[in-house]
């Protein structure tokens, strides 16, 4: 597996060896020691999440309170994603800031967030199956959302989908009625960075 840590400190593109003959393909989506080795750190697993989109649906900026916040580790098993990374922790010097990892079921790409940073993903296809396991289960009192429309953050969402065709983005109620990062940020949502 190779490790490519992000502009986002504490997020991790990871792409594994395949290996393919006329029965499939065959690889190793997490692997430790060499996640450990590789991150500096060894991932708690307390729950695993598995999520199908049409093409166009974006999903987040997601975020868990710190402590504990929840790390996660994400690929995306069908069909084709473009997963973001946002630095959320306030006193960061990265703060605001985001990348972008494509996960599709060619390249069999998976991504690393730590806790503080927040998460989406927009569905490049229908019926995109999006894996993640996770650090602390899911706890809806802990869990806050950015508008993934900021202007301020930015993200250059794709305009078309994995065929080329125009995607429509299509959001939860929620996440369209999420503050901006400037907002969460004054109303004191955000982690704040510990080094």
């Amino acid at each position: 597996m190779e490790y490519r840590e992000l502009k986002v400190p504490g997020a991790w593109e990871i792409t594994p060896r395949q290996f393919g003959d006329d029965r499939g393909v065959f690889l190793e989506w997490f692997r430790e020691p060499g996640f450990s080795e590789a991150t500096g750190r060894v991932l708690d697993l307390q729950q695993a999440n598995c999520s199908v989109s049409a093409a166009g649906v974006l999903r987040g900026i997601h975020f868990a309170d710190v402590p504990p916040g929840q790390a996660k580790y994400v690929t995306c098993v069908s069909g084709a994603v473009l997963d973001v990374a946002v630095d959320l922790r306030v006193g960061s010097p990265t703060f605001g800031v985001w990348d972008a990892v494509l996960l599709d079921d060619r390249e069999r790409r998976a991504i690393f967030l730590s806790e503080g940073l927040g998460h989406a993903f927009l569905s490049l296809e229908d019926g995109s199956t999006v894996v993640y396991l996770c650090s602390t289960g899911y706890a809806p009192e802990r869990e806050h959302e950015i508008s993934p429309l900021d202007p301020e953050i930015g993200i250059e969402w794709p305009a078309v989908d994995r065929a080329g065709a125009p995607l429509e983005l299509v959001l939860s109620d929620k996440d369209r009625a999420a503050p901006t990062l400037r907002e969460a940020r004054e109303r004191g949502l955000l982690p704040a960075h510990r080094e």
